[in-house]
């Protein structure tokens, strides 16, 4: 008995993770060129494909052999692209025309267009219920509709601007950053209804969204530099920590207890989720200015930024820097 009690003891006090080697590094740099902006990527760890957003079309690598291997086209202004292996479909948000397109992952070709609210932005899919939803900055609402038909099923006003949202298909909620509130607002997947605004203070400007299922944690990236930790039964925020300016994702990998916060200065910060209520910075990795997106492989544990070389501004000029010609690439980072 008081061995089995001693066992228990000493578990609770192992953090999460599969090992105290946080320390990750740069393990090959992929090549894509061309020209234009570019937001979101989307690991499919099943089929070992990476979606790139790039202006106005999606560009597929294959992460085994870290090669462009596809493109989907017509995609203008595309922001994200989310998954629906058990559909064999992707949906991307296309905020130039106020659209999200349907793909079929099996032969990368369009199966049709769906209305959205304008500027749609990040998206998601709700496997439970077998919906997407989109974000629409600019239309301050959740767009959603049936995957495998594209009916819209409804519009969610949100009052306000989103971002990144997050789904827990047990808890029956879908989460999204609401940047210019100040707060994360909680959609119940069954009305398609916000049932709650939780305020994320000491936080600001969340732009990154992240979810650990298992602990019931978000975590938002804000643009005061800090990463806010929140339960996400309560709406408490638990815990905080400094992270880099500019940051624009933030991902979590449930197996290492690792979140990360992809920052537009060239850093990316890492924390670890020592216990369900602790969060501490393990490491600042360099990473490249401009590479303010992540997404992360849960089967291989690397981390995908897109960035591209800078052009410096002349001397007393402020601005955003041009970007050098064809230099756009997708950065892959490992353990």
């Amino acid at each position: 008995m008081k061995r089995h009690l001693l066992a228990a003891l000493l578990a609770a006090l192992v953090p999460l993770g599969l090992s105290a080697d946080a320390t990750y590094r740069l393990v090959a740099e992929i090549h894509v060129g061309g020209e234009g902006g570019w937001d979101y990527l989307t690991v499919d760890p099943g089929a070992h494909r990476l979606y790139v957003s790039h202006a106005t079309h999606i560009v597929v690598i294959d992460t085994q052999r870290d090669a462009v291997v596809g493109d989907i086209p017509d995609t203008p202004g595309v922001h994200g692209f989310a998954l629906a292996p058990d559909l064999h479909r992707g949906f991307s948000t296309n905020g130039r025309e106020a659209t999200a397109s349907i793909i079929d992952l099996d032969t990368l070709k369009l199966v049709s267009k769906v209305s959205t609210g304008e500027n749609p932005d990040a998206v998601l899919y709700d496997p439970s219920r077998h919906e997407v939803y989109t974000f629409n900055g600019r239309g301050q609402s959740a767009t959603v509709f049936d995957g495998k038909t594209g009916a819209v099923v409804a519009t969610v006003p949100l009052g306000g601007k989103p971002e990144t949202g997050v789904v827990d298909p047990a808890a029956g909620r879908v989460y999204v950053n609401i940047e210019d509130k100040n707060e994360i607002a909680v959609i119940e997947t069954k009305t398609h209804a916000v049932v709650a605004r939780w305020p994320i203070a000491p936080g600001e400007e969340a732009s990154g969204l992240a979810i650990d299922l298992a602990h019931h944690r978000l975590f938002a990236g804000c643009h005061n530099e800090l990463m806010v930790m929140v339960d996400s039964e309560s709406g408490k925020v638990v815990a905080t920590v400094p992270i880099g300016r500019g940051v624009d994702g933030t991902a979590f990998d449930p197996a290492t207890g690792l979140a990360f916060s992809s920052n537009g200065e060239g850093t990316v910060t890492i924390a670890q989720e020592e216990t369900p209520g602790t969060l501490k910075v393990v490491q600042t990795l360099t990473t490249r200015r401009s590479a303010r997106t992540i997404a992360l492989d849960p089967a291989t544990h690397r981390i995908y930024l897109s960035a591209a070389t800078l052009e410096p501004l002349p001397a007393g000029q402020q601005g955003r820097p041009r970007m050098k010609p064809d230099s756009f690439a997708v950065l892959v980072y490992g353990r």
